[in-house]
């Protein structure tokens, strides 16, 4: 009788931790692009109150979506440190020249793997050849594992390439998502940065405008194709700003704590997102892939990045 009251208990506490067990939470998110428009001051963009500079973004966009005003990069400010702390959730010191691997497994890597989804189903696309290495990592555990397909530098030649042009970007991401459907892509435009660095003030505006259409073009594409529409969250953001007015040669360059190098941007869209809200939490580039990963159901195992929750309905 004891023996028979003890079976019954312990089977009372199994179906009970089974009832009891948290079940993921459902999202109409299905499929997350990344845009980084790279290298713009946040005072050339959100800060600046005529929004001269992203039109689309502030005229068309912002009633659809969520900006934040207090987002930073919190690491090196330089194009390659970025890209890897928005594309693995972890902050490291790896070379600007696409010479090294990131440290860590990327989203990409992390997504495929947790769902065994095909290669043709996550995209790494860039202006800029070098940021192919967000592709794979050095970890010896996935180091070519579980690998995004890739479309970066001059004729796609990848990390060693070059820079092309920002047209050739924006046309290679359409024939991409309309051929692909990815569920998980990032896509790295060169301007501003490129023209920054030639410190032509009017160059640098202009990289700011031009890829200010590009992404109002992406949007227009994401929100009215039949796999995309409604299912889709976007982010627009920046791998790092510029120095700021006053600190060294001001616009020309970065790579510095300065708050011209650290403030940057963030634009979020969704369906499982408010719209029309300015944000002032304090979030940073790690937080991306965080919410990503909440989004997508999956996990980055000892990240210090946390889910944008206030972005959320």
């Amino acid at each position: 009788m004891i023996f028979k009251i003890a079976c019954l208990f312990m089977f009372s506490i199994v179906v009970s931790c089974t009832k009891d067990k948290v079940q993921p939470k459902e999202y109409e998110t299905e499929n997350v692009i990344i845009i980084v428009m790279d290298g713009p001051r946040y005072s050339e963009t959100w800060g600046d109150s005529s929004h001269q500079f992203i039109p689309r973004m502030a005229n068309d966009l912002a009633p659809i979506g969520c900006i934040y005003t207090d987002f930073y990069s919190q690491g090196e400010t330089f194009t390659i440190p970025g890209h890897t702390a928005i594309s693995t959730g972890f902050y490291q010191y790896i070379d600007n020249g696409g010479l090294e691997l990131p440290q860590r497994p990327s989203i990409f890597q992390l997504w495929r793997s947790n769902f065994n989804t095909p290669q043709n189903k996550s995209w790494v696309i860039a202006s800029k050849g070098k940021v192919e290495v967000l592709a794979n990592c050095s970890n010896l555990s996935w180091k070519d594992q579980f690998l995004p397909m890739t479309d970066c530098g001059i004729e796609s030649g990848g990390a060693m390439s070059g820079y092309r042009h920002d047209s050739i970007t924006y046309q290679n991401t359409l024939d991409i998502l309309s051929t692909h459907h990815p569920n998980l892509a990032i896509i790295n435009f060169r301007e501003p940065d490129f023209s920054g660095h030639t410190c032509d003030a009017e160059a640098y505006q202009q990289g700011i405008l031009d890829v200010d259409n590009y992404i109002y073009q992406l949007m227009n594409y994401i929100e009215t194709d039949s796999l995309y529409q409604g299912k889709t969250t976007v982010f627009v953001t920046n791998d790092h700003g510029r120095h700021s007015d006053g600190v060294g040669d001001g616009f020309c360059s970065h790579g510095d704590p300065c708050d011209g190098c650290k403030h940057i941007n963030l634009y979020a869209f969704g369906p499982d997102f408010k719209k029309n809200v300015i944000l002032s939490n304090e979030r940073e580039l790690i937080d991306i892939p965080a919410t990503i990963a909440e989004l997508l159901h999956f996990d980055i195992p000892n990240s210090n990045g946390h889910v944008m929750f206030e972005l959320f309905k």
